[in-house]
């Protein structure tokens, strides 16, 4: 059936198919049988007991506006934003362009979103809830110098309503963002960040884990060293990755596009970096991998490369919800 909902949903412009898809399952969610989830088979990762290991990438449900509809086909837990801490348009439109011959977006969207303050009313109304990851981000209008701010703002005012938080750091569609991967603004942000965390743990009695998300495009040697600042500053979890500023030798014209690329062609990218990553940090920082996963096999891979849990958003767009439940066996 998603097949047929699919080939109408791609005649439309990428953003208002989203946002009608969306909307749509909203719509028949009460009705939707929900998918059974045996807590019994759960994964303990970062503390959480997550009752599978596949879960939504964030920048799908960037307000936490379809979280019970999204939690209903499937997944083990979700990651709503990236959010920031006002609200924000984001880059000019258009903005997103599907790839169909590559299954593979490109998107340059640049977290436009209804503001933390949203997302947050959002999740507090919820009478029960899947496990949620909020993913927190910089306003496009803050300098870098001052970055460590709206990090620690948002990492602050979400602590209460999430079961863990991420530091996305590795958009490549918000202006110098990625500057925050060099080794000298990292190490202080996460200090900081880890400063605030033993805060928050005594105000509220309860530990949020910090999770940091990571870009595609990094030499060996710069994820080596983010490795190390990773252990130095015990962070709890690392998302591997963010989307690509590479393109893979896609041959589309869309490919000239600017943004950030993700679906199957940033599969063996995020592979190699879950294998490096999973040499360097060993069992002491979990990695969620994310990027490209359009299988159960290709899920699978991503676990034996070292990759404790898995996050998808492009291969379900292309796939539709029946990728969850393959992928909830792993």
């Amino acid at each position: 059936m998603y097949d047929f909902v699919r080939r109408i949903l791609f005649t439309l412009p990428p953003e208002m198919a989203h946002t009608i898809a969306l909307t749509g399952l909203a719509c028949m969610a009460k009705c939707l049988p929900k998918v059974h989830i045996d807590a019994r088979k759960s994964h303990r990762v970062m503390g959480i007991a997550f009752p599978n290991r596949i879960g939504l990438a964030a920048g799908l449900d960037k307000n936490g506006d379809y979280i019970k509809a999204l939690a209903r086909i499937g997944f083990g837990f979700l990651e709503i934003g990236t959010v920031t801490p006002k609200p924000q348009m984001g880059n000019p439109k258009p903005r997103l362009f599907r790839l169909i011959e590559n299954d593979a977006l490109i998107n340059r969207m640049g977290f436009n979103n209804k503001g933390l303050d949203h997302l947050l009313q959002q999740v507090e109304k919820l009478r029960t809830r899947p496990i949620i990851g909020i993913n927190v981000g910089k306003g496009y209008e803050t300098p870098i110098i001052a970055a460590a701010t709206d990090y620690l703002y948002g990492f602050e005012q979400a602590y209460p309503f999430a079961d863990y938080i991420t530091i996305n750091i590795s958009s490549p569609n918000t202006p110098d963002l990625r500057q925050m991967q060099t080794p000298e603004l990292l190490l202080g942000l996460l200090r900081e960040l880890k400063d605030k965390q033993a805060e928050l743990t005594e105000r509220f009695a309860r530990y949020v884990p910090l999770v940091i998300k990571i870009a595609p495009d990094l030499s060996v040697f710069e994820l080596e060293e983010m490795a190390d600042i990773f252990l130095e500053t015990k962070i709890d979890g690392v998302i591997a990755t963010n989307t690509s500023i590479q393109r893979f030798d896609i041959t589309s014209e869309l490919a000239k596009e600017k943004g950030g690329l993700s679906g199957r062609p940033l599969f063996e990218a995020s592979l190699d970096i879950v294998r490096l990553l999973s040499r360097r940090l060993g069992e002491q920082i979990p990695i969620i991998a994310c990027g490209g996963i359009f299988s159960r096999e290709e899920g699978q891979a991503k676990l034996e490369a070292g990759a404790q849990l898995l996050q998808v958003y492009t291969g379900l767009i292309y796939k539709g919800p029946q990728l969850i439940r393959q992928l909830g066996s792993l």
